[in-house]
């Protein structure tokens, strides 16, 4: 399979995979958020990818982000928590210093 017969096929599953959640959220009578319209691509690999990949739902297209925070937890595209750490610890050191006076 070449690469350029890859990306149809991928394009599918994608389609195919965002039409179950749509159904699924239907038939348990949930709306999805319409403020938040994102969507992040996980991946552990070394090299950046910089494809651009269009991502629609219920005729919404999402928003491609780096990170999100989800559950008070911040994670970003590589699965590190580097970011939610210095968040965690810049919000801490501001409580100490609050406390302090």
């Amino acid at each position: 399979m070449t690469k350029t017969e890859s990306i149809p096929e991928a394009e599918n599953i994608k389609h195919a995979e965002l039409s179950k959640i749509s159904t699924w959220a239907r038939e348990n009578k949930l709306q999805l958020n319409k403020q938040k319209p994102q969507v992040m691509l996980l991946t552990r690999r070394k090299r950046n990818e910089n494809k651009e990949v269009k991502i629609c739902l219920n005729n919404r297209t999402l928003i491609k982000v780096n990170s999100m925070k989800y559950l008070g937890i911040i994670f970003n595209h590589k699965l590190t928590l580097r970011r939610h750490i210095n968040y965690m610890a810049e919000k801490c050191t501001k409580l100490i210093f609050s406390l302090s006076k």
